[in-house]
């Protein structure tokens, strides 16, 4: 692709934005239940082209140049398309996030103001490795109304390929702008991408620590996401045994590749001992890969010594460290230190002890006896996410609809100038709630 064309796709986003923004939530939602068919329905030529990545990807396993845990997140599956569609559906369900009234007041008699839900305009999508991002991500944006320019890793290309073509020719049949969703592909258009903020209006990447600063330093565009998940779980004194163990087991082996997986967990010593012997059989039997202080070893001696380095590492695999420590404050200590401020959770059954926790850790999930896995827009019950955001301002958290989304000031006056206000003999503002909905309003017109 010519670098010109980058430029065409993004100002063809930018025109079917402007016109998505206004498209009527039925056919927002009857589109994404077609999108959402299209997928299970197509499911064989999905497994085709994934397979076809999936190959390559083994190649470059061999020679070393790409890791596991990549070719495990590049991996479709039938199962994996059905819960696809099934996200798809869901995302189709949930209340539109556009139009929402946020604030409704009276500055004087017939001179009413409100503050009104709307899309973003056009988002710029970047990610590697995992294809099942791409219709993610796609939902999201149509029922928020924004257009969206995605760019896949060139390891699931053929994969996102046809997920494009699918999501694409489903979305545009049911009555959806065409140009609303692009596809880019090559590296060198990403820099080509990252200039346009005439075009784009939000930048959402997600992979590696080094692509997302990456992105970071060399756009003006906005920039929401996340650059690693280095979770911790702390396990109290107050633990219930079984509770602990099953969490930081399935918080690491239930699917390691991923963000929202425990990479340290931090022990208080008055449990440590029974604790550490039964977790760490369970983790043998898994095949985790522990590394431990010297308070560790001592009760391990399989484990690996720990480094500094290893307190600052998103392992994205079968490797776990783990610390001992003296109290609560040195836990939490330790994870504002260390974390990525991404999902961070404490087991205990001292009340106490968990608010203070939950209260003092400053990450964007803080969980209370449940696996870090669940840091998760499906599962927080957003539809999908189009990515975790560890920033506090616009979103924080697993962002789904509401982060896709802004707002807008509509004044609806009689005449009134501002004259009128100002001076000797000038009007007061009433500023007098108003119940009414903006939606309620529009129909009068």
């Amino acid at each position: 692709m010519k670098m010109g064309e980058v430029i065409k796709k993004a100002a063809a986003a930018r025109r079917a934005a402007l016109q998505l923004a206004n498209i009527a939530t039925e056919v927002k939602n009857e589109a994404l239940l077609g999108i959402a068919s299209a997928i299970w329905e197509n499911r064989e030529e999905l497994l085709r082209a994934n397979a076809v990545d999936l190959r390559e990807a083994e190649d470059l396993l061999k020679s070393g140049r790409i890791s596991m845990a990549l070719v495990q997140r590049l991996k479709l599956s039938e199962e994996k398309l059905r819960d696809i569609s099934k996200m798809v559906q869901s995302v189709a369900k949930l209340e539109d996030p556009v139009g929402r009234t946020l604030y409704a007041v009276e500055l004087d008699q017939g001179l009413e103001l409100y503050k009104v839900s709307c899309p973003i305009g056009v988002i710029g999508a970047i990610f590697e490795s995992r294809p099942d991002v791409l219709p993610q991500i796609s939902a999201l944006c149509l029922k928020s109304g924004n257009a969206v320019v995605l760019k896949g890793g060139s390891e699931a290309r053929r994969s996102n390929e046809a997920f494009f073509r699918v999501i694409r020719e489903a979305s545009e049949s049911a009555g959806i702008p065409e140009g609303w969703v692009q596809l880019i592909e090559a590296r060198s258009e990403v820099r080509e991408l990252l200039k346009l903020d005439e075009y784009i209006d939000l930048l959402v990447p997600r992979g590696s620590k080094e692509f997302i600063k990456y992105i970071q330093a060399n756009t003006r565009i906005p920039v929401l996401g996340h650059a690693e998940g280095l979770c911790h779980i702390y396990v109290d004194a107050d633990a219930d045994l079984e509770k602990a163990v099953k969490i930081c087991y399935d918080a690491k082996v239930q699917y390691p590749a991923v963000c929202n997986a425990v990479e340290t967990i931090l022990v208080h010593r008055a449990i440590a001992e029974p604790f550490l012997k039964l977790l760490g059989k369970r983790y043998a039997e898994a095949g985790v890969e522990i590394r431990g202080d010297e308070r560790v070893r001592k009760i391990l001696p399989q484990a690996k010594r720990a480094t500094e380095k290893d307190w600052r590492t998103e392992y994205l695999d079968l490797i776990i460290s783990i610390k001992i420590v003296d109290s609560i404050q040195e836990a939490i200590d330790h994870i504002n230190t260390y974390g990525s401020k991404h999902t961070d959770a404490i087991v205990t059954e001292n009340g106490k002890n968990a608010l203070r926790f939950l209260t003092e850790v400053d990450s964007s999930s803080v969980m209370l006896n449940a696996s870090t896995r669940f840091s998760d827009g499906y599962r927080y019950g957003l539809g999908a996410e189009v990515g975790i955001s560890t920033g506090k301002i616009h979103a924080r958290g697993p962002v789904g609809l509401e982060g896709l989304t802004t707002w807008k000031y509509y004044l609806l006056g009689e005449g009134h100038v501002v004259a009128d206000y100002v001076g000797a003999k000038a009007k007061p503002f009433t500023h007098r709630p108003l119940k009414k909905r903006w939606l309620d309003v529009v129909q009068k017109f």
